[in-house]
């Protein structure tokens, strides 16, 4: 999860928790309906002092707004990273599978390669 997208979620979660509008709150911070909405679903980065704008016309504390987010991206990489051990795991399961399968080389096998001698030139007199 990208930082912007989980910044939107939180944005839009403390916007719609408080029952008001993308225009309520983008005039309240003196921003663009567009670009709040755009901001929202992770489409744009905000700046700090965008960030702040909006935190304040949300009556919310930017700290507390980024804490939100630092744990939903904390999270987000620790659900990766369980299911990454895990198919790393099931890939290791199946992988010594296939090596109990795997037929045994005979060591006296010899494999024979042929080769052309090489023609004598002819002499030069």
């Amino acid at each position: 999860m990208l930082l912007r997208d989980a910044l939107g979620e939180t944005l839009r979660d403390a916007r719609t928790s408080q029952s008001r509008t993308l225009r309520d709150v983008s005039t309240a911070a003196n921003v663009s309906l567009g670009y709040l909405s755009e901001v929202e679903r992770g489409r744009k980065e905000a700046s700090s002092e965008l960030l702040a704008a909006i935190c304040d016309a949300l009556d919310l504390r930017l700290s507390d707004v980024l804490d939100t987010v630092s744990q939903s991206l904390r999270s987000d990489a620790d659900r990766q990273c369980a299911v990454a051990a895990k198919q790393a795991n099931s890939a290791k399961v199946s992988l010594d599978g296939a090596q109990q399968r795997r037929p045994s080389i005979d060591p006296a096998l010899r494999i024979v390669v042929p080769y052309e001698r090489a023609k004598p030139e002819a002499s030069v007199a």
